[in-house]
């Protein structure tokens, strides 16, 4: 077993020495970097679900990450500030950050874990001057060029204000498998004289960057009562709202919970089987709560899930035809992201795609994604406008001092709410 666990470790370590070039969105630059989180602090139940969004008189983010090894590391923080887009901006360090830009993480804790050591960190992001778009940057030994991790993170102001249109549907033939959000933006208060170059809006689903539309343009200007009015009756002005999230309970591993198979324990890590599973292309929409495709680590078996959650690996099979394309298990328990960790293959002896993830205790949400010239990315899950989903709207004012992008409105908008 100790055998196994160095070759586990020492595989994570050589893959950190590639080359790393920094991006601008939510990711591990190293394998053994594991459950990245990155939210705001709160007595909440599953705070970890909530956006990395804070007010800017209220900044009260937190990041936690798992480190597997069994030896601390030296690690640094540092904010950068984006665009809208998520393009480094010019600001300089001084103009956004009330301290110096750069922290150290001092708050630690080793695993309790019996199977893969890790360190769990933790961090309270530092506070900024300005509402808008940052980067949250993870290096070694004070080297930034030796990344560890990335988040996006949002401040805002709110001197924007928005509402809701209840026409949300699609419309003729899209009425089945898509959703229309409408609503209107005021900034009464702001001097804008040309609002279509200075006012920015970004809609994402259920927090995902992947699918998100930037630079939505409004469908009316109403300079005389400072009002911007989005209508989409367009296709390609609408999301399609896909399905509910499949989900696997793996929180305790003494008494595995729903959509689990067979756990083998007489490997270390043990390997769980989720129960297989069928594509849902052409089924009916069946309603169920779910996390819009979140997770929660959780631990029944011992009380701090955080240092004590266990990691195993994850085994998933859908049994479907092969694609004319490539599969992967799609959620934020990969930041959204497809790459080889979540890419499936497909095995014709069982006529079936198996994929293989490396995951700590908890609720997983996940959907199975396809990349395709030929098909939508939800093929193999259907896409119904009865789906219930969240839409953030992000509102950004190009200031011209600073000249910036500032973050002034940032609302959530819950379709079909259970």
């Amino acid at each position: 077993m100790r055998i196994a666990l160095l070759f586990l470790l020492s595989a994570l370590f050589l893959s950190a020495k590639a080359q790393k070039q920094l991006f601008f969105d939510d990711r591990a630059y190293e394998e053994q970097i594991k459950t990245i989180l990155l939210y705001p602090a709160s007595e909440t139940t599953r705070a970890n679900l909530l956006p990395a969004a804070a007010p800017l008189q209220q900044q009260n983010l937190l990041l936690e990450f798992d480190d597997i090894q069994d030896s601390r590391n030296n690690y640094y923080a540092k904010l950068i500030h984006c665009n809208y887009d998520w393009t480094k901006s010019s600001l300089m360090d001084l103009d956004f950050m009330t301290q110096y830009n750069e922290t150290t993480i001092n708050d630690y804790e080793n695993s309790s874990g019996f199977f893969l050591p890790y360190v769990h960190y933790k961090l309270e992001v530092p506070r900024v001057k300005l509402p808008g778009n940052y980067l949250l940057i993870v290096y070694r030994d004070g080297d930034k060029n030796d990344l560890i991790l990335s988040k996006r993170m949002m401040i805002y102001d709110p001197r924007a204000g928005l509402v809701q249109d209840n026409q949300m549907s699609g419309t003729g033939a899209l009425k089945a498998t898509n959703q229309q959000i409408n609503f209107t933006i005021s900034y009464q208060g702001l001097q804008v004289i040309n609002p279509m170059e200075s006012i920015h809006v970004t809609i994402r689903q259920n927090q995902r960057w992947d699918n998100a539309r930037m630079n939505v343009q409004p469908s009316f200007i109403r300079e005389d009562i400072s009002q911007l009015e989005y209508r989409f009756f367009d296709q390609d002005k609408q999301f399609s709202a896909g399905n509910e999230f499949r989900f696997v309970d793996f929180r305790s591993l003494n008494f595995p919970g729903q959509n689990t198979g067979t756990l083998n324990r007489s490997v270390k890590p043990f390997e769980l089987y989720v129960q297989p599973e069928k594509s849902r292309e052409g089924l009916a929409y069946a309603q169920y709560s779910d996390l819009n495709g979140g997770y929660a680590i959780e631990n029944s078996d011992y009380q701090d899930a955080y240092v004590s959650g266990n990691y195993i690996f994850v085994n998933f099979l859908l049994n479907a035809k092969q694609v004319n394309g490539e599969v992967y298990i799609n959620g934020a328990l990969n930041n959204w992201q497809r790459n080889d960790d979540n890419r499936m293959t497909y095995n014709a002896a069982k006529s079936a795609y198996e994929g293989r993830m490396l995951l700590k205790q908890g609720w997983y949400n996940y959907e199975y994604w396809v990349e395709s010239k030929t098909l939508p990315g939800n093929y193999l899950e259907g896409s119904h406008f009865e789906t219930e989903n969240t839409y953030d709207i992000l509102v950004y004012y190009k200031s011209l001092q600073p000249s910036a992008d500032l973050l002034i409105g940032y609302f959530s908008m819950d379709i079909n709410p259970r």
